[in-house]
Formats: C-alpha cells, structure tokens, sequence
C-alpha cells in the first residue's frame, strides 16, 4: 500500500507572517488548505500537526548572537529584525522556531519511515541567513534540516532545491563552501530582482566549487523557459546522487504576482515536483521535503502547492 503524504497544518505554523499590508500575511496558511480541501485527494493525504525548534536546533545553522537578538526583538515587538522587510512583530521568535521545527518534524517522520514525502506550506524561508534575517525570512528551516540531517541521521549528500522566484541566497552562502550541500536554483535573474544574487557563475567555493547551479531566467520567462532550465536541474541532481531532498517551492514564480515578474504557470511546480519523487525514488528511498516558500498571489501560491502535494500523492 502507498505510504500518505504528510501535509503540516496548525494554528501555530499559520501564524508565521506579518499581517496585513505586508506581502507575507497570516491567511496563506489557511488559503492553501483551503484549496487543498477541494482538491479531492483525501486520500492520498495524512495531516500532522506543527513541531517546535529548540534554541539548540536553531543553533544548527544560526549563531547564538542572531538568536538571542530574534528572542529579544520578539518579545519588544518593535521596529526591524533587517533593512525593512522583516519586521520584529511580537511574538515572531515562536513562530519561526515553529516554522523550523515542523520541516525538522517532517524529516523525522521521512526518516522513520512513515512517509517519502511531506509538505511544509508555510516554510522554505530561504533568504535568511546564518547570521541574520531578510527577505521576510527569520530563522532558515530550510538550512537548520540540512544540518540536522547530517548531525541527528548521519546523511551527508543533501539536495536543495529551489524554484521561487528570488534567489535562495540565505541556503546558497550558508553552504557555499560545502560540497555535499548540492544546490539547484532556478529564479528571477538578481539584475531585476530581490536579493540581487545567483548570477550563473556563482557555482560554489573552494572544494564546494561546481557543486553549486544557479540559473537566473529574464523577466517574463514562462514555462517553456523553466522547462529548458529544468532539464539541467535534472541532469545535475541525477549525478549528484542525493541521500535527501529539499525542494523550496515558491509560487511567486506564478505570472500575476504583485512582486516578481515571471510568468509561469502551476504546472511548472507538478512537473518539477514529480520529476523529483522520480529522482528521489531513484536515489534516496524517495525522500522529499517540499516547503511552500514564497508566493503573494493567494490564487497562485493556493493553486501551486495543491499541484505540488498532488504530484507527491500520485507518485507515492
């Protein structure tokens, strides 16, 4: 019998967000269930409730200053934990330890067995960095599970990969120089685009050199484009061998977003999302993360990661 896919849903993962008019607001969570909901594949879909992150799993791939800044800013609820995106909301600290400890929950479960694949819809927040936030991106969940699967599971050959629109540059430099974080990245090209990285040659450092594939697409690039982009990501990750894989699918990718310039459409995400439980089956038991990310069209980002986990399903 098909094993389910784990989909996160709770209270306390919905609460991760800024409130209106901030672009990341707290009705994502319930607008993708929503649409999941009527999707019609119950059946193929287990719900499991949101974990929660201890400092001494945020501190996996955060340092202790960035952390102890986060809970004193949380609890002061005032001003901007950056430049201005990401503001300090009070209450911020829980929240993103609950965004970090479900994607840490679903790879428990993952690796226990009881599922291949899991969803995260409100995760992937890839802009933050080791040291920092940005990018509406407090503390990285994205980097914290790399880490953690190395240091609780053993793994070393970890796959992340990323088609939001913007460059996930919090995981891309927090792993530069490490090259068994293999690391594909189809986005916006940083020219037009927030945060203004992951030009092509930007492939790694030091041992790490080629290890790392970043491909920047034009404004207005459609499926066609991503498909052609998507061909390589394939062809690397198939080399790569991967133990693990970590997909951050951002919709804002999706054309008719207020803040990017892409022009996909949803089936971008099936395909990408089926082509690797295809390599995910192939090589690493069929371990798949996938964490919704960006995405500030509700129909978009709704749509988006309903053809993600429905691709998990039908590949299960």
């Amino acid at each position: 019998m098909n094993q389910p896919v784990l989909v996160y849903k709770g209270e306390a993962l919905a609460s991760y967000g800024f409130g209106d008019p901030h672009p990341f607001g707290l009705d994502r969570h319930d607008v993708f269930h929503n649409e999941l909901a009527a999707a019609g594949i119950d059946d193929g879909v287990e719900y499991a409730t949101p974990g929660s992150a201890r400092v001494d799993d945020l501190l996996l791939f955060h340092t202790p200053e960035y952390i102890d800044l986060v809970s004193k800013m949380s609890t002061e609820g005032k001003g901007f934990l950056d430049g201005g995106d990401t503001p300090a909301m009070p209450g911020i600290f829980d929240a993103a330890s609950t965004v970090v400890g479900t994607t840490m929950a679903a790879v428990d479960a993952i690796m226990r067995g009881e599922a291949k694949r899991a969803f995260v819809p409100i995760a992937g927040l890839h802009h933050a960095g080791r040291d920092g936030a940005a990018g509406f991106c407090v503390f990285n969940d994205c980097g914290v599970a790399a880490e953690y699967l190395r240091a609780r599971y053993g793994l070393n050959r970890i796959a992340y990969v990323d088609i939001d629109a913007h460059h996930g540059d919090g995981v891309f430099y927090g792993f530069e120089d490490d090259p068994d974080l293999f690391f594909a990245d189809i986005h916006e090209d940083g020219r037009y685009l927030y945060p203004g990285t992951g030009a092509a040659t930007e492939t790694g450092t030091g041992r790490a050199r080629g290890t790392k594939l970043n491909i920047p697409l034009p404004p207005g690039a459609g499926d066609a484009e991503f498909a052609a982009a998507w061909a390589r990501v394939e062809d690397y990750l198939d080399h790569a061998r991967p133990e693990f894989i970590i997909l951050q699918c951002g919709a804002d990718s999706l054309a008719g977003d207020p803040i990017t310039h892409l022009q996909y459409t949803e089936q971008a995400h099936a395909d990408a999302a089926a082509a690797l439980c295809r390599l995910a089956d192939k090589h690493c038991e069929g371990r798949i993360v996938g964490t919704g990310g960006g995405g500030y069209n509700r129909h978009n980002l709704a749509r988006a990661w309903t053809r993600v986990v429905q691709s998990f399903v039908e590949a299960a």
